[in-house]
């Protein structure tokens, strides 16, 4: 019994362990069917992945030469045919240009030791149109370190490079335009450093960029410890930003230059400021314009004055030297009122040389211009202008060679020199030199530009320099206008320089200025070069022009003591006056007069008429009358820009007897 049962017991272990055997083979397959369920699935859950995602994902089984594509890739660019090596048929996809290059980088990855490769090529789409595409793949390896198995997700970047092409041009563009924006540009960070500038800026300074990025904004500008403080509170935010402002920026070799700055803020995300963009626009241009306005206009307002006065002026001191003048014909040297009548007579010529000076710097000098040498006029000057000048200074006179012609009256080169000469030598102090120069020069258009005032041309210059005392900077910028002078008082009135600028511009030249202090003075005049030949200044010679007439002279005068006067001159010349105060009273006179009128002598304004066209009125009747004008200022009614016309006499108010002897014998005589 024991054995048998122990036999027994033995043979139902053994069908207990063959029972669990069974169990457990029962277990294990269905463990493999699960795990074949789960990869099944997860290979379902790839696949719907790979065909979801917006790329062309592809795998490639090096070992056995399978190739798949998911359900994007084959949509796109389609897939192999049954009959189709899938190799061949991508490496045809590639477009040609790209072929050579992709197919090396593939081969290259595969069989070097890398786990990755990436290239971008064209591949065709289904529709035959090439796609820009970016690939890339993962490779597996065994351990031998082989390729086996590639997977990779080709994706069609077309539209992205196409709108980050457009991004690049944008930016280009913008670049672009902001380096080359007519106005400087720069941005500074939090403390005020500039981290951004374009190259109008740069170019306006005269900076590299590696010499601006990085320094604080207030090391370019003149004041830069009230910049600074400014900059730190804009950025601190206790100070509001202003529209626009002027400030004094300074160039990299020092030069200062007026800008207008406009400012905005910078914040981050939270509203706090990070920075500030600026632009900076260069006005020293247009302020130097500006001034050059105001100062033009003060001299005109200041001419017109001037010339205003110089007229009604001019008309008492003819009553003055007309009736001093005949006075002194009639009173015997010896006589104590001899001498007081010459005083009145130097006064009243003296004061007919301001008049003159102001009626130069207003421009309503009346010229006659005459073609010219200037160093034949110029020569001819020399002597007078030595005795100007006095022993103590020397006078160098430097002609240049084959000097043009210009067309300028001769007397206003005697006004020019004389007072040019006049304020060398109140420059010069004790001993020293004034140089006379002429030449040629041609101005072009980069001169003009960097001096304001000159325009391009032909010139004949006149150089008149000294080696006084020079000037300043302040004193150089009121240099021609009237009554300012730095001489004492009673030393100078102040005019001398601004009838030079008057006659200059009046003859459509301009002037140049060089002075330094304690080292001299320049005056460069540049006078249009004139296309004839040149005249021999003739200086006029009262002594042939003074014999008594016997004429008819009408005289038009709206001055009654004037007219008086004239009158009473003109009758002891042994002329016959026919005197009218209004040129409807000369009419009535000459069409009245039974006889011949040989001359008319007028005044240029007058009520209802004016001179010229008076003249005019009595040609019809007397076609051969001879016209002689007579103004204190001609305010271009019978002149053309202050010029007289061809063949028309003009006689400047004052004027003495013989000076008006003169002048009439002179215009009758004219064939």
């Amino acid at each position: 019994m024991h054995d048998r049962s122990s036999a027994e017991q033995e043979l139902i272990r053994e069908n207990a362990l063959l029972k669990q055997r069974i169990l457990d083979l029962e277990h294990s397959d269905a463990q493999r069917q699960r795990a074949e369920q789960a990869l099944r699935a997860s290979e379902e859950q790839f696949r719907l992945a790979v065909n979801a995602t917006n790329d062309g994902v592809w795998d490639v089984n090096l070992l056995d030469g399978t190739v798949r594509f998911n359900g994007p890739y084959t949509a796109a660019f389609g897939a192999p045919s049954e009959n189709e090596e899938p190799w061949a048929w991508w490496t045809d996809h590639v477009h040609p240009d790209d072929r050579d290059r992709t197919l090396s980088s593939f081969n290259a990855a595969v069989n070097g030791s890398v786990d990755a490769w990436k290239c971008e090529y064209r591949f065709r789409r289904i529709d035959g149109t090439w796609a820009d595409t970016s690939d890339r793949a993962h490779i597996t390896r065994d351990s031998a370190g082989t390729a086996v198995y590639v997977v990779g997700a080709l994706s069609d970047v077309t539209e992205s490079k196409r709108v980050h092409e457009e991004l690049r041009q944008s930016e280009a563009r913008f670049k672009d335009i902001f380096d080359h924006a007519p106005v400087g540009y720069h941005e500074l960070d939090a403390e005020g450093r500039v981290i951004r500038v374009n190259r109008t800026e740069l170019e306006m300074l005269g900076y590299s960029v590696e010499e601006m990025l990085g320094r604080h904004v207030w090391e370019f500008v003149e004041d830069k410890e009230l910049s600074s403080q400014r900059v730190r509170a804009k950025l601190a935010g206790a100070v509001p930003l202003q529209q626009s402002y002027e400030r004094i920026y300074l160039k990299k070799d020092g030069t200062p230059i007026v800008v207008v700055v406009q400012e905005r803020l910078v914040r981050g995300n939270d509203g706090t400021i990070t920075g500030i963009l600026t632009t900076v626009q260069d006005i020293t241009e247009r302020k130097r314009a500006e001034d050059e306005l105001r100062q033009a206009q003060k001299m005109e307002s200041v001419g017109r004055l001037a010339g205003g006065v110089a007229h009604d002026f001019n008309n008492m001191l003819g009553v003055i030297l007309g009736h001093a003048e005949l006075a002194l014909e009639q009173v015997d040297r010896e006589q104590p009122i001899h001498s007081d009548l010459t005083e009145i007579q130097a006064a009243a010529t003296r004061s007919a040389g301001l008049t003159r000076q102001l009626l130069a710097f207003a421009r309503k000098q009346t010229i006659a211009p005459k073609v010219l040498d200037l160093n034949e006029t110029v020569g001819s000057m020399l002597t007078m202008l030595r005795r100007l000048i006095g022993e103590d200074i020397a006078l160098r006179w430097q002609p240049g060679a084959n000097l043009w012609p210009v067309k300028v009256d001769p007397s206003q080169i005697d006004q020019i020199l004389t007072n040019l000469c006049i304020n060398a030598r109140d420059a010069i102090a004790d001993v020293g030199k004034v140089t006379i120069e002429t030449g040629n020069r041609t101005v072009g258009e980069d001169e003009c530009a960097d001096h304001p005032g000159f325009v391009p041309g032909a010139y004949v210059r006149l150089v008149a320099s000294d080696d006084g005392c020079g000037m300043d900077k302040d004193t150089h910028a009121h240099l021609f206008e009237p009554f300012f002078t730095t001489k004492e008082m009673g030393k100078g009135t102040g005019l001398g320089l601004a009838t030079v600028y008057g006659i200059v511009k009046q003859n459509d030249g301009f002037i140049y200025v060089y002075s330094e202090p304690g080292q001299g003075t320049t005056f460069t005049i540049y006078l249009p070069r004139h296309v004839g030949k040149a005249e021999r200044a003739q200086t006029d010679d009262l002594a042939k022009s003074t014999a008594r007439g016997h004429e008819t002279i009408l005289l038009v005068e709206d001055e009654p003591s004037i007219l008086k006067l004239t009158t009473t001159m003109l009758e002891r010349q042994g002329y016959i006056v026919l005197a009218a105060h209004t040129p409807g009273e000369a009419i009535r006179l000459a069409a009245e007069h039974a006889g011949q009128i040989d001359l008319l002598m007028t005044d240029v304004i007058m009520p209802e008429m004016n001179g010229r066209d008076l003249a005019k009125n009595l040609l019809g009747c007397y076609p051969d009358l001879k016209r002689l004008f007579m103004s204190g200022y001609t305010a271009n009614v019978i002149a053309h820009h202050g010029a007289l016309d061809a063949g028309v006499s003009f006689i400047q108010k004052p004027f003495s007897v013989k000076e008006l002897a003169a002048k009439v014998r002179e215009t009758l005589d004219r064939e």
